[in-house]
């Protein structure tokens, strides 16, 4: 039987992975690298994706140069597809953090004029002008060295990039190098930060005149806060793009920022989680960091928008919390997120850290830990905390690593380092030095729900003997330590404010930090 032809994947799944991709190792290793070891890392780890044949970018795109800004906040990096189309493309991440910090540390309480565009009347925030400053200066490395260019194969013309040249610079000696027929089409993009970024970026390329093999301009950003004011929106509306789509999800916060952030005050559908009063007031700080400038989204009134009727949620993030909904947050902007709306193969994430064991130890004593989780591969390396790991193991798997730990003090988070990226810091990945106590962690609870009187098996690690289990300043009854990972006992008598609350463990002086693993609903 013959299978049906695979559709080609559109210019929006391509250029949402590609600006996937450009958060591949995008956090410093925690032991500490020098940023050109980051930028090496970051080099392969782009170049592997952009060969995964599995990626809607279907392994045609190379990576010819690469730049990361002094301070680790934007990175951007130019591809070339060498599947005969001639298009190139330029790719930036912003500050790769959590939503809500992102839009705290972003400047929009200044506006400053952006002459970089070729007009005089426009204002962007002082906050996109410093990126944006940062991505033209930044001086890039090739990621086609002359022994590895490949002239003569299909055509292809022998490309050879010169290193420490700023982003315009690569993109013009990367121009005369590619064919003139068809003509370039050169697409400018990002995700996040990326995409408010991107825009600037692009309104920049438009003021230039790179000859002779002149290309056309596409502007295709995603999730993006907007960077200016409504006369930026105009005049980046009346540049001639060759196409021009801003991707947003419904239900993702971060591109109202900073036009209609408040809506999100209504947020979110059922099954939720919606917004309490808390959030309500955070979203009332962040909007407020504008002062009285009125920002404005480019195409305001045109967005390609995805995930209109909240088909697309994190399950487990839908109780009326504060964590939930930060965390339904992050969720609805992610790249996977996107990616997954769009119909698009999902970028392969870094390492993941689920749990280390044991939890403790003396250092100096030869402890052999045991890392579980994925995306290990043989390139990783293992960190305690700001200590890095000198004897460990990789099991072929991807999922388990044997560390011995180094020496060390204190209560350190493990994790795991690859060219795609790092680990991030998880609670059931600590390991406590000087004998512990292990660190107190609930990792879940069951049932989720229930009335007063219900006895909850409550899973997680460093329980004890003498454990107290709480809500808020309410001790549950009938508290049994099964085992170090788990506990049984009793909610107590509901309290009139009481919805969905966190149970938390309490060993000693050390009580397990909250988090949605922890979250009981009462339902009467």
């Amino acid at each position: 039987m013959t299978k049906a032809p695979q559709s080609a994947p559109t210019p929006a799944q391509v250029t949402m992975t590609l600006s996937a991709i450009a958060a591949t190792a995008a956090t410093p290793r925690p032991s500490g690298e020098s940023q050109q070891e980051q930028l090496q890392r970051a080099r392969l780890g782009i170049t592997a994706q952009l060969n995964n044949a599995g990626l809607a970018t279907g392994s045609t795109w190379e990576l010819m140069w690469l730049a990361l800004s002094p301070d680790n906040a934007n990175l951007a990096y130019i591809a070339w597809n060498s599947d005969g189309s001639n298009q190139i493309a330029v790719a930036i991440r912003g500050t790769i953090d959590n939503p809500i910090d992102m839009m705290e540390d972003l400047d929009v309480g200044t506006v400053v004029p952006f002459t970089a565009g070729g007009s005089t009347d426009i204002a962007i925030s002082a906050g996109a002008m410093a990126a944006f400053t940062q991505i033209i200066t930044a001086r890039g490395i090739t990621a086609v060295a002359p022994e590895q260019a490949q002239g003569g194969e299909s055509g292809r013309p022998e490309i050879v990039l010169p290193s420490d040249t700023t982003l315009v610079q690569a993109l013009s000696d990367l121009l005369m190098s590619v064919p003139s027929s068809p003509q370039p089409t050169l697409y400018v993009t990002g995700h996040s930060l990326g995409g408010c970024i991107a825009t600037t970026l692009g309104t920049y390329l438009q003021a230039q005149t790179i000859q002779p093999n002149t290309p056309r301009l596409a502007l295709v950003t995603f999730a993006a806060p907007t960077a200016g004011l409504k006369s930026f929106a105009d005049y980046l509306g009346s540049r001639p793009w060759s196409l021009n789509e801003r991707w947003v999800n419904a239900y993702d916060l971060v591109p109202r920022a900073w036009s209609d952030l408040l809506t999100a005050k209504s947020w979110y559908p059922a099954p939720g989680p919606t917004a309490n009063d808390e959030v309500k007031v955070l979203l009332s700080v962040i909007d407020g960091l504008r002062k009285d400038n009125a920002y404005v989204q480019p195409n305001a009134t045109n967005p390609k928008t995805v995930n209109a009727n909240y088909s697309k949620y994190d399950s487990g993030l839908v109780n009326h919390t504060t964590a939930d909904f930060l965390g339904q947050v992050a969720f609805q902007h992610a790249n996977s997120t996107y990616l997954t709306l769009l119909g698009a193969p999902v970028v392969p994430a870094g390492p993941v850290v689920t749990s280390v064991s044991p939890t403790y130890g003396w250092g100096g004593k030869s402890v052999t830990v045991t890392i579980k989780g994925s995306g290990f591969t043989k390139d990783s390396v293992v960190d305690f905390g700001p200590i890095p790991c000198a004897v460990f193991d990789v099991d072929p798997s991807g999922t388990q690593i044997i560390a011995t730990a180094p020496d060390g003090h204190g209560i350190v988070d493990v994790r795991v380092t690859t060219m795609l990226g790092t680990s991030p810091a998880v609670p059931l990945g600590r390991f406590a030095y000087d004998g512990g106590p292990a660190p107190v962690v609930v990792s879940g609870i069951s049932p989720r729900s229930g009335t007063a009187g219900t006895q909850v098996t409550i899973s997680g690690s460093g329980f004890a003997a003498g454990a107290a289990v709480r809500i808020k300043d309410v001790a549950l009854s009938a508290v049994t330590v099964v085992s170090p990972t788990q506990i049984t006992a009793k909610v107590p008598l509901r309290r009139p404010e009481w919805k969905t609350v966190d149970i938390t463990v309490t060993v000693g002086v050390a009580t397990s930090p909250t988090s949605p693993a922890d979250e009981f609903t009462y339902t009467g």
